[in-house]
Parts: structure tokens; C-alpha cells; sequence
């Protein structure tokens, strides 16, 4: 199968990936069994992506590298680590999707790494997904980018105002040993705060990418 055979599997995949994140993070509005079920599903679809991209790794040390390559190859290099640290850790806890793996690690260190590291993945992988959104819009009429551009960004400060509130970076910075959630929020909103707040990293990402590709322009332009 060809590259142009691949992209649209490549494109459910990506969009798996991240209906699976957003499901993940909606920990209090899912329960422990469809989380731990989630991550399984979630493993499985990183598999197949990394699968599908294994020309990218393949080509990783080869041809030269402009401003734009080297940021994607750091994202995607520092999100491999956190990521499969995070599934290893929740498969050592797991009570109902894979308990034969429960205490594979000490429960103590598997329970922080996995709230901490669960959280770089999730700023990381909206970072990584911002740093396409560029490509991935590139033949869209200018009225929808405006119209995409507006609303992501009211969407992104709204995500930036709660990631800061919810003290998330207690989480990532092992500050605090466990999470604390509000169990009486409704599903919905669980659900529309984890995306705003996605939204923000992806914003973030989205703005890289494009500086870079202007200052490249420019240095050809000149």
C-alpha cells in the first residue's frame, strides 16, 4: 500500500487518538474500568500510528534538518518517552483491563508517574497535533481559517485560564501524589474543559509551526 493509500487510515487513527485522550483525561465522568479500558485502546491505536509513520522514524537520521523538521522530530522524540511510561504504569496498577500485569511495579511509584506523566503526554500530544494543524488546513478557504482561527483561539485562552487553575503542574512536577477531581461535574463539561484546555497546546503548536515557516520564507524571500 502507498503513501496515498495510508493517509486516510492515518487520519482515523489520529482522530481515535484523540477522542481516546480527551476520554482518558475525563477520568471522574468515566470511571476506572473504561479508563483502564481507554488506555488499552489508546496503546493499541499508538502502536498502528507508529506503525504507519515507520518511515518517519526510518528517515529520522538521514537528509538535513530545517527549522521545522527539528521541532517536530523534539515533540514527537519527547512525547515517546512520558507516553509509553504512562501505559506501563497504568498497566501496573490495572484492576480490570490487564490485572495480570497489576504490581508489575512498585504501586506507590507506578500511581505518581502515571499522574505526572499522563500529564506531559496530554501537552505534549496537543502540542504535536497543533504542529500539523498548518498542513492539515493548508486547502481550506481563508473565511474558514479565519473562522477556525477565532474560535480556537477564545477556545485556547479559555483552556490556558483552566489549566492554570486546576494546578495541573502540581501534577507534572510530582508536587502533588494524587489527583483531585469534583465528581459532581457533569460528563459534558469534564469533557469540554479537557478539550479546551487540548486546544491550548495545540494552539500553541499550530503558532510554532508557522513561525518557523514564515522565517523560512522569509530567508528565502531575502
Amino acid at each position: 500500500m502507498g503513501t496515498k493509500g495510508t493517509k486516510p487510515i492515518k487520519l482515523i487513527v489520529d482522530a481515535c487518538m484523540t477522542v481516546l485522550l480527551l476520554c482518558l483525561t475525563a477520568y471522574q465522568a468515566t470511571g476506572e474500568a473504561l479508563h483502564e479500558w481507554f488506555g488499552v485502546g489508546m496503546t493499541a491505536a499508538l502502536i498502528l500510528h507508529h506503525v504507519l509513520n515507520r518511515r518517519w522514524y526510518a528517515a529520522l537520521f538521514r537528509g538535513k534538518y530545517n527549522a521545522y523538521r527539528a521541532l517536530t522530530a523534539s515533540v514527537n522524540t519527547l512525547l515517546l518517552l512520558p507516553i509509553a511510561l504512562t501505559a506501563l504504569c497504568g498497566m501496573a496498577m490495572s484492576a480490570h483491563a490487564v490485572p495480570f500485569l497489576y504490581g508489575m511495579l512498585p504501586l506507590s511509584f507506578a500511581r505518581q508517574a502515571h499522574l505526572a506523566l499522563s500529564h506531559w503526554s496530554f501537552v505534549l500530544m496537543g502540542v504535536h497535533l497543533g504542529l500539523h494543524l498548518p498542513a492539515m488546513t493548508a486547502r481550506w478557504s481563508g473565511r474558514t481559517k479565519t473562522i477556525l482561527a477565532v474560535t480556537g483561539a477564545v477556545a485556547a485562552g479559555v483552556g490556558l485560564w483552566l489549566f492554570i487553575k486546576s494546578g495541573i503542574t502540581d501534577y507534572m512536577f510530582f508536587r502533588s501524589p494524587f489527583a483531585v477531581f469534583n465528581d459532581d461535574k457533569a460528563a459534558v463539561l469534564v469533557f469540554a474543559e479537557n478539550f479546551a484546555m487540548l486546544t491550548a497546546f495545540a494552539a500553541f503548536g499550530a503558532c510554532a509551526a508557522a513561525l518557523v515557516k514564515a522565517i523560512k520564507s522569509n530567508r528565502t524571500a531575502t
